[in-house]
């Protein structure tokens, strides 16, 4: 008979989520998240993002479920029947973005964005972006409330919300989505090669300030941003089978 696999269970701070993780833990073990074979995520999405963060120097799976609100990236919570729902779960693999902005003063700030990559107004004032990919200018003006670079497992959050597409996991693209587009008028954006190197530049950055945001962690004020996609970090997320990431991205576009 197989060893059971060495599980650590993290948890968010909500109760729901303490309580879910006492109980699991008394039931299956749990090991330190170094130790382990597989991590159980347990909380909401928010949490499962601060979970891959937090374990991207590992190559351990993440298993999550749902002890929050949305739960999008996360599997129905049960206490019942865990060891044979992550022998079965099937596996998806991501990617996140890498984030480098520079602000006034010269420094550079670099993160890590599972989800999108964000520029936005910091001010009264609509902001002013030229965009260039892979080095050549594609539009020379945007003015907006901002912009941003979602990958596709990131395309049904802000993006979507921002009216941007909803990415095949297994595209290799990347949506670049305006948040309310003044000129060009209603301009929504384009779809991206994943190998795609993207740079804003913010225009009259005095004036019309922008600030950076991948994945909650944030530059107040910025000159310009790089984003592009860091293929070297590879996130491993566990569903159960039918109910996968694909499925999830195709059942969205139908509800």
């Amino acid at each position: 008979m197989p060893k059971p696999p060495r599980i650590a269970f993290l948890a968010s701070d909500i109760a729901l989520a303490q309580e879910a993780r006492r109980v699991l833990a008394a039931r299956y073990g749990d090991v330190p998240v170094e130790e382990a074979d597989v991590i159980v995520a347990l909380g909401g999405d928010g949490f499962m993002l601060h979970t891959l963060h937090r374990t991207m120097d590992l190559e351990t799976p993440v298993y999550g479920m749902n002890r929050g609100t949305v739960g999008f990236l996360m599997n129905a919570y049960s206490e019942d029947n865990l060891i044979e729902r992550l022998a079965a779960a099937e596996e998806t693999v991501i990617n996140p973005l890498e984030m480098l902005a520079v602000d006034p003063e010269g420094g550079e700030h670099r993160a890590l964005a599972i989800n999108e990559v964000s520029l936005l107004r910091a001010g009264p004032q609509a902001a002013k972006l030229r965009i260039s990919i892979d080095g050549r200018v594609r539009m020379e003006e945007l003015m907006c409330d901002g912009a941003l670079v979602a990958t596709p497992a990131g395309s049904t959050a802000y993006n979507y919300s921002a009216h941007g597409p909803i990415l095949p996991i297994g595209s290799d693209v990347l949506a670049l989505t305006a948040i309310a587009a003044f000129r060009p008028r209603r301009w929504r954006g384009a779809l991206l090669p994943k190998s795609a190197h993207v740079r804003f530049d913010v225009l009259e950055p005095e004036k019309r300030p922008v600030m950076a945001d991948a994945d909650s962690r944030s530059v107040r004020r910025v000159l310009w941003v790089e984003i592009q996609s860091k293929d070297t970090i590879r996130h491993r997320l566990l569903f159960d089978p039918g109910h996968g990431l694909e499925e999830r991205l195709i059942r969205e576009q139908f509800v």
